[in-house]
Order: structure tokens, then sequence, then C-alpha cells
């Protein structure tokens, strides 16, 4: 079955409410400051100037658990993607007003940056409240189908995390049931309490709170690289 690796295509909006002059000039100045390479292969090496732990987080949004985790861990480096230009805008907000070093960001498609790093460069991978695509016909373009969950595994290093976060049930129940079938992942939950409270250092996103306050559940996965 097609899904987000072969398919290449991103869809829905790219941009939203018109920028202000301060978030414009983040685009023409810090935006390419910090922008992956646009091509060739990428480890922290290149991106940061010595190696160090690696993270990878696919669509963050506005940036806000990303900064957190960079911000947590001054010593470790983060490549951040997200297709959606406000999103971008968010997240260099927050690089500018925590003087954060230690992040890159790329605006497009996650898994065109994935492919380009070596096998087990990762220590995590962050998937946090990806688009649902709740209809059965777009069950292919999530980003839980296996082709994407290859070259997650094949980049994480053995013992490395993929933390997936979820407030949809379609999207909870699919992506317990294809994880369930990947020999590569081992899931770190011993009880229903583990997947439904917030690990620590994993900090409440402005979608989680939005999904919070429709009453919705929220469930959070970790799963090991094996």
């Amino acid at each position: 079955m097609n899904d987000p690796s072969t398919i290449r295509r991103l869809y829905g909006r790219r941009s939203g409410h018109k920028l202000r002059q301060g978030q414009s000039a983040l685009l023409e100045e810090l935006l390419p400051a910090i922008s992956v390479p646009d091509s060739g292969p990428i480890d922290s090496t290149r991106l940061f100037g010595s190696e160090r732990p690696l993270h990878f987080e696919i669509g963050f949004g506005s940036g806000e658990h990303l900064a957190y985790r960079a911000d947590l861990l001054p010593d470790h480096a983060f490549i951040g993607a997200e297709p959606f230009l406000n999103g971008v805008v968010g997240a260099l907000m927050h690089v500018r007003d925590q003087h954060l070093t230690n992040v890159r960001l790329h605006m497009g498609d996650a898994l065109d940056v994935l492919e380009r790093l070596p096998d087990g460069a990762l220590s995590f991978v962050y998937l946090l409240h990806p688009d649902p695509w709740p209809k059965a016909r777009h069950a292919k373009r999530r980003m839980v189908n296996h082709g994407p969950l290859d070259l997650i595994a094949a980049k994480l290093k053995p013992g490395g995390e993929f933390r997936l976060g979820t407030d949809d049930p379609v999207y909870c129940r699919w992506s317990m049931m294809v994880m369930n079938q990947r020999p590569d992942f081992e899931w770190l939950a011993e009880s229903a309490k583990d997947f439904l409270t917030r690990p620590g250092g994993w900090p409440e996103t402005r979608y989680e709170a939005k999904a919070r306050r429709k009453g919705h559940e929220v469930w959070y996965f970790r799963y090991r690289r094996i």
C-alpha cells in the first residue's frame, strides 16, 4: 500500500494568517542561518560542529515541544521539520527568545531530511498529534505506516526512542495496530496508565491543550528501537 514514504505529497494548507513584519524578518534572517542544508548527507557534526545525541521531530507545530526539549537538553542536538509556514515562524520565535543554539529547522517534508541521515544516527524521534486522516480511504496518508516506520527504525540507534502522541481515537487504534506488527520496536508500557499519563520531559503543546478543552482524551506512546 502506498504511504507517505512513497507518495511524497504534502496535503492541506501551507500557510495561515498573514505574517507581521517581525515574523517576516525571522524568515528572511534567522531561518537561513539555522536551516538544514538543502542537499547532501547530514549528521550532528555537519549541523552543529560536534558529535552529540540527535533528536528529530516530525511536524513540530509551533515548536513548543521542540524548544522545550532543546532547552532541557542543551548538550543534545535537535532537528525539526514542519511544512506549515506559520508553524515555522512560531519555532523561530522560540529559538530567538530562548537563545537556542542547538536547533536546526526544515520547512518541508520530514522524510526528505530523515533519509539523508546515517542509519542509527538518532536518539529520539517525535511525532506529536499528527494529522489523523480519520477517513479509511485516507489511511495511506498517515505517518504511522510501515514505509515511514521503516525509515524511522533505520535512523534510530538501538535503544533509541520513538514517541507518538495523539488525541484522535481512530489514530490511536490504528497506531496500536501498526506498531504491534513491528518486531523492531518495543512498546514501553506495562499498564494503561503508562500511555494515559504524559511522561516526564514531555510538555503540553497547544494542540494537546486544545484537545483537552474539547474534552478529548490524549494518548502517549513510547517505543524503544530494538
